[in-house]
């Protein structure tokens, strides 16, 4: 069946390139017939049901329909580079918790791919396996490319999602490039539905644009806490758990849905944070929490214009 699903969408796909080479509209027949496939291959499955990894938050997994699917594609993007750091760490926390379902099943453990063309890896990095360790995931079992072009990168995630090898495979892409835009994510969603295999998108410093992605996530940074401690203090100084402020811009939801997940690597879960009065990183608060002083009670409060100063030379 998922040979003869990637075999229909390159006919729809070499459509398309055709209609556009000869400078037609995009058939309309081609994107009803791509979704009656992506129906079709759902309708086969008769009453199996849908793969959805839960992340164990109940308010989050209701607007996710029971979790995220396993068997799609899901995309979680930033609008700044210097964010990456954050949607990073979310993805590999769902790597984090496949692996970790996986070593309690009877299939065996399966490595994660994780492919980023040649402009996300230059600006964002690359997965270090000390900080994986750290994060929950176990390096041995974690794969890393890098193509040099974004088209190798397109490629290689489809033939990944294809085999039906890995438990799970993530795209990282700088920005919204022209050679990745709705018909390729579309093909991206149909291989991963054939396959029943989770395909994550990450989208680095990009724009909110079409996708087929069944979900996507904005991921922002928010401030951890500290460390606690086993009397149930908090340790002063440090640095807790990564915490995550996380928007569902894309669902079946009509509004969007916002988040704040603290995750633990060791246990490998998700919790969920209530938002404080002040969510601002430490560098952007005042460094006085007080209250204002009040004005002075003699004179006024405002400050007078400073007037011109002239500098004499000094007379002996």
């Amino acid at each position: 069946m998922a040979q003869s699903a990637v075999a229909r969408e390159r006919l729809f796909a070499l459509r398309e390139t055709i209609a556009k080479l000869e400078g037609k509209p995009v058939p309309a027949l081609a994107a009803a017939e791509n979704q009656a496939l992506a129906d079709t291959v759902l309708d086969k499955r008769g009453t199996e049901d849908v793969l959805r990894l839960p992340l164990g938050i109940p308010a989050l997994d209701e607007a996710l329909d029971g979790g995220l699917p396993l068997d799609g594609l899901t995309e979680i993007r930033t609008t700044l580079l210097r964010n990456a750091g954050a949607s990073s760490g979310f993805v590999l926390a769902l790597a984090a918790m496949l692996q970790h379902g996986q070593a309690e099943g009877a299939k065996g453990q399966l490595p994660i791919l994780w492919i980023a063309d040649t402009v996300a890896t230059m600006e964002a990095g690359r997965p270090y396996a000390v900080g994986l360790s750290d994060f929950g995931l176990k390096p041995r079992l974690f794969l890393h490319a890098a193509p040099k072009k974004l088209e190798d990168a397109l490629w290689l995630a489809e033939t990944a999602v294809e085999s039906g090898v890995f438990p799970a495979t993530i795209l990282e892409v700088r920005g919204n490039p022209r050679p990745f835009g709705l018909t390729e994510s579309r093909r991206l969603n149909l291989r991963a539905k054939a396959s029943r295999r989770p395909l994550f998108l990450l989208r680095q410093a990009a724009e909110e644009e079409a996708s087929s992605a069944i979900f996507r996530f904005l991921a922002e940074p928010a401030p951890s806490t500290a460390r606690p401690l086993p009397d149930g203090s908090m340790l002063g100084g440090s640095i807790g758990n990564p915490i995550f402020r996380l928007t569902l811009e894309k669902s079946r939801n009509p509004a969007p849905f916002s988040i704040l997940l603290e995750w633990n690597p060791h246990d490998r879960r998700f919790f969920p944070v209530r938002p404080s009065a002040d969510t601002r990183f430490p560098g952007e608060r005042s460094a006085h929490s007080g209250a204002a002083f009040p004005a002075s009670a003699d004179r006024s409060h405002i400050q007078e214009e400073v007037g011109s100063r002239l500098a004499f030379a000094q007379s002996s």
